[in-house]
């Protein structure tokens, strides 16, 4: 096994990665060596413990991130986390008619930098991490060895790049794929553009809420904000819905709901789109329709801590508006991708919105997290996503 350069902690910092959490901060670091950012290093205590193999960007407030607890090869040990996270999606496929999947979660694989979503036979991979990306090679062949796909195609784009002072990039690194890629979601089609869509396509998260609204959209008029390439509200005509509002400020993504709902065999009549502001439209006078399920998925309001208390008052507003639009006996599903909107502010939020409101309302269901995207109980801030299902008197 080749040896890497040696990088100390300070005396008492080794506890979080005793604990397996995978990130270090910059401030924990007593002595770090001349290497490459990016590159690879074995970390020890104060008192020369080894505690694992990092890659390492000392440019970046968090500068360490774990790649192997085991003192042997990491290389090695990140494809056998690859492997284990494949395995994983292998089972979860064999029970449902579905060929898009998040392959490798980041941390929640025990992978930090690296996200991999398959959407058929073809692969996205996104390089959040400077240490990732200089894997980029080893990890794109490390995949064609292990699932030979059709083509792949980087999507490393967001925040996240920036804090380790990386560009965006979207390509396709191996292969290519003319126009869109049509995959299925328990039987629903969609089709997927890589180019320029937000996240990799298709918010794969959402994949439960998404059957969920299917289940309970029954003889229902559905107001789907924030509704991108209409998921929500194709689940809701195909379970039963009387009609359905997709709004969104991207109108290319509401001709894609369009699309959606032609491929799904549904009347095009029954959609309505609306490219506006979810602010906008919730204030309109008078309204298209009469909802009783209005389904709330907006964008994260606080990527910061920074950005916490403006958020609270955004996702107080959004809700306290969506309850006074909907009709007695409707069902509102409530949804923060926020990580920084713990479960417990984001149910405030919504307790705040319903008093301003004057509704009563119950919770009838939390969050079912799609099983596709574990969250480490070593890295508990990989559970970002949440919802909230209430019945509205």
């Amino acid at each position: 096994m080749s040896t890497y350069p040696i990088l100390t902690l300070k005396a008492g910092r080794e506890i979080s990665l005793k604990n397996r959490h995978p990130a270090v901060y910059v401030t924990a670091v007593e002595h770090a060596p001349e290497v490459q950012n990016g590159g690879i290093v074995e970390v020890q205590s104060s008192t020369g413990e080894f505690l694992c193999y990092a890659t390492y960007n000392r440019r970046a407030y968090i500068c360490l991130r774990a790649i192997g607890f085991a003192k042997r090869d990491p290389l090695e040990q990140i494809r056998e986390a690859i492997e284990r996270a494949i395995a994983l999606r292998t089972m979860l496929a064999e029970k449902e008619d579905t060929t898009a999947w998040r392959l490798v979660n980041a941390e929640g694989d025990g992978i930090p930098g690296l996200i991999v979503d398959r959407y058929g036979d073809v692969l996205t991979v996104q390089f959040t991490t400077l240490g990732m990306d200089r894997l980029r090679e080893w990890v794109t062949e490390t995949l064609i060895a292990l699932l030979k796909p059709k083509a792949i195609f980087e999507k490393s784009t967001g925040s996240a790049r920036k804090k380790e002072g990386l560009e965006n990039v979207e390509h396709w690194i191996r292969g290519g794929v003319e126009g869109g890629i049509e995959v299925r979601e328990r039987g629903v089609r969609y089709k997927i553009e890589l180019h320029g869509s937000q996240k990799t396509g298709l918010f794969l998260d959402q994949r439960e809420m998404r059957s969920m609204v299917r289940e309970f959209a029954k003889d229902r008029t559905v107001l789907d904000i924030c509704s991108y390439v209409g998921g929500f509200s194709v689940n809701a005509l195909l379970g039963g819905a009387i009609a359905a509002d997709a709004v969104d400020y991207d109108a290319l993504a509401l001709q894609r709901a369009t699309e959606h709902a032609t491929m799904n065999g549904i009347d095009a009549g029954n959609l309505g789109t609306y490219a506006e502001d979810a602010f906008v439209f919730l204030r309109r006078e008078p309204m298209p329709h009469t909802y009783d399920f209005i389904i709330l998925d907006p964008p994260a309001f606080a990527k910061r801590s920074a950005d916490l208390d403006p958020a609270k008052k955004a996702y107080t507003d959004l809700n306290r508006l969506a309850l006074q639009r909907i009709a007695p006996g409707g069902l509102l599903l409530t949804c923060s991708c926020s990580y920084q909107m713990q479960p417990d502010i984001f149910q405030t939020a919504v307790f705040h919105a319903a008093r301003q409101a004057g509704r009563n309302v119950r919770i009838l269901q939390r969050h079912r997290q799609a099983m596709d995207h574990p969250v480490s109980l070593y890295h508990p801030e990989s559970d970002y996503l949440k919802s909230l299902l209430l019945a509205v008197e």
